[in-house]
């Protein structure tokens, strides 16, 4: 199924990877509309300044809200879910908040695509429900281990998925992007936060632990692997991974974005940025050959090119970002 033409709902599309996969939707012509998270400011995120922000419909709510989904999956072809809470630190203060929003946000999308005959539901996932690798690569056989109450959210919440492919036929195809960086990024995330400190002229740097290792993907391939999976039907009741299929750690990524950059720091290693041991994912890396085998995705970033339009971005945009504080 060709996604040209077709009307497609994003939700999360205000975020990070869910703007840049509405702008690029729009690209390839569809008629896309944006689910934005409502509030008070009518603030549309990363969406608010976007050059695609006159060709696409916004639609306010809140994912939580079945009302509001039910009425947003209307006359609509595809669905691409991507509205979650995300920041795994945050999970150990607030795991219900996790449970509502990512488990009962997506029951709301599943049952309203199926009250609605929806054509092909994308359901987001996340590398982190495999837990620490326990053989790499790490392909969709792998189990499922909840180390984060984000994590747990998120197993569950594909499992939930499954179960209404398998009980009710829906057409649901669970993408699981590995670690997505980029422009837009929240500095909650490694890469952001090596950039944003190192612009902010900080001389020294705060990061948590530099030994895990993870598959990193730039958000252009991260995107693409999403609108590849909706047009193919050999997605429908499958979970695929998106990744590069490289590894790589948080010290060989933090010296790499050092050199990049230019500018002399020092490291500084911040307990509160430290997740609690049995909860620390200490290895990712992921296998890519099912994505590769059933669509004509491919990977077009190496880490470093990945990451020099990610500075660059940066560079252009500190302003939205306050580095010196940390924020979980």
């Amino acid at each position: 199924m060709k996604l040209e033409d077709k009307k497609v709902l994003v939700t999360g599309s205000s975020g990070f990877i869910g703007s840049h996969l509405t702008e690029r939707l729009v690209d390839i012509g569809c008629d896309v509309k944006a689910f934005v998270k409502y509030n008070f400011q009518n603030d549309w995120g990363w969406l608010e300044n976007s050059e695609v922000k006159d060709e696409i419909e916004i639609y306010t709510g809140d994912i939580r809200d079945y009302d509001v989904v039910y009425d947003a999956v209307k006359n609509v072809d595809v669905v691409f879910h991507l509205a979650a809470l995300i920041g795994i630190p945050y999970s150990y203060k607030s795991p219900l908040a996790y449970i509502k929003t990512n488990l009962e946000g997506t029951y709301n999308v599943l049952q309203s695509a199926r009250q609605h005959d929806i054509s092909k539901i994308i359901i987001t996932s996340t590398s982190e429900t495999y837990g620490t690798a326990q053989y790499v690569p790490i392909n969709e056989s792998h189990p499922m281990v909840g180390q984060s109450p984000y994590s747990a959210s998120k197993i569950s919440a594909d499992q939930l998925a499954i179960s209404y492919h398998r009980s009710f036929d829906l057409p649901v195809a669970i993408a699981r992007p590995f670690n997505t960086y980029g422009p837009r990024q929240s500095a909650r995330a490694i890469i952001p936060t090596i950039i944003t400190q190192i612009l902010n002229d900080q001389e020294k740097i705060k990061l948590g632990n530099l030994s895990p290792t993870r598959d990193f993907n730039y958000v252009k391939d991260t995107v693409n692997g999403f609108i590849a999976l909706a047009e193919n039907e050999k997605a429908i009741g499958e979970i695929t991974n998106i990744c590069s299929n490289t590894e790589v750690s948080m010290q060989e990524t933090v010296d790499t974005i050092i050199k990049l950059i230019g500018k002399e720091v020092k490291i500084v290693k911040d307990k509160e940025r430290v997740r609690p041991d049995k909860s620390e994912v200490d290895r990712l890396y992921g296998d890519n050959s099912k994505i590769k085998r059933i669509t004509n995705w491919e990977s077009q970033y190496n880490l470093e090119a990945g990451l020099k339009e990610t500075i660059s971005w940066f560079e252009n945009n500190l302003e939205f970002y306050k580095p010196e504080i940390y924020n979980v």
